[in-house]
This record gives structure tokens, C-alpha cells and sequence, in this order.
């Protein structure tokens, strides 16, 4: 299913808009690593909360270490899986700045020209849908190539008190999801 150069790993990167310990987003991030095709790995960044808020003044030669391993892992992935709530009907603040991070240096940032899915899960009868327009709206601006045909919005009310690996439909969409955003790897 992935396009492997000398049969090497492939390596997907994951971010999850959400830092709180039992949030169902990170659930899901749990069953796309799980969803993984054989040969390639999904890799949750869970540092996000470390980062500190975007500022151009300190994105120079000494950035700050929470923000050179982002930009490494990103360099080591040949894409991208976001999973993010909605936060007041958009993107929550720290995958923002995540975002921001990873666009610069402009023009030629650590996921330049990579493909990016977004999906995730709120509260609500959409999903996060708003949230997942607007991530892929700003990811799309910021370089890489976001894959507009790879969407799973997932109402939370939906689950239950179940994890998301627990709904056969769920599971089914993410591993779609996975299989899809891997074979856009060039």
C-alpha cells in the first residue's frame, strides 16, 4: 500500500489538538497508530503543550528544543494525521500554534509539500467539521498538501462511553483514513 523506497519505514506523524489526558481525540489518534498498514508507523507528537507561542524573534538559531523536535519529527514523517476537537468553532489554540511553527521557515517548512488528513471528534451533531475545515485551511497555507477528500468528523455522542476502537464503523472509517493518507506518500 505505501510507496516505499528500499523498503524503508514509513513514517506518519501524528498530532492531536487536544492535551487533556482522556480526551476522545487522543483515542483516536490511539486507533490510527493501531490502524497503521504493515511497514508503516504513526507516531503521536504529544508535546504540543510544550511549545511555546509562536513568536518570530525566538525562531532562530537556538529555537526552543520542544520546537526542534517538532520540526525533526515532522522532518522524519512523510505525513501528517491530525486529529482535533473544536474549541468555540475552530482550531484549538494549541494546535495553532503548532501550525505556525511548522510553516516557517516560510516557504520551506518541515511538512512542506507533504500530505496532511485532518478528522477528528466534538461534541455536537457536526463532528468538529468546522474545526477540521479550518486546521486544513491553515495546514494548506502553511505548505503542506492537505488531502481535501480525507474527512471524518465524528460527533463524541456517537461513542457512547465506548474508546472509539470499540465502534466497528469508527474503526473501519480511521483505518480508510490511514490507508489513503499513506498511499498519498510520494
Amino acid at each position: 500500500m505505501a510507496h516505499n523506497q528500499d523498503s524503508a519505514e514509513t513514517n506518519v506523524l501524528v498530532l492531536v489538538g487536544s492535551l487533556r489526558a482522556a480526551s476522545i481525540n487522543k483515542q483516536l489518534a490511539e486507533l490510527a497508530v493501531e490502524s497503521a498498514p504493515e511497514g508503516v508507523t504513526l507516531q503521536v507528537f504529544d508535546r504540543l503543550g510544550e511549545l511555546p507561542h509562536y513568536n518570530e524573534d525566538i525562531d532562530n538559531e537556538d529555537v526552543p528544543e520542544p520546537v526542534q523536535a517538532l520540526r525533526a519529527a515532522a522532518a522524519a514523517a512523510g505525513a501528517a494525521l491530525v486529529v482535533t476537537p473544536e474549541y468555540n468553532g475552530s482550531i484549538p489554540g494549541v494546535l495553532k500554534n503548532a501550525i505556525d511553527w511548522l510553516s516557517r521557515p516560510w516557504g520551506n517548512g518541515a511538512l512542506k509539500d507533504k500530505p496532511v488528513a485532518v478528522i477528528g471528534t466534538a461534541l455536537g451533531g457536526f463532528g468538529g467539521v468546522w474545526a477540521h475545515d479550518e486546521t486544513r485551511k491553515s495546514f494548506g497555507i502553511a505548505g503542506p498538501r492537505v488531502v481535501e477528500d480525507l474527512k471524518l468528523s465524528i460527533p463524541s455522542k456517537t461513542l457512547g462511553d465506548r474508546h472509539p476502537r470499540e465502534t466497528a464503523e469508527v474503526a473501519a472509517d480511521v483505518r480508510e483514513v490511514v490507508g489513503k493518507l499513506v498511499a498519498e506518500i510520494g
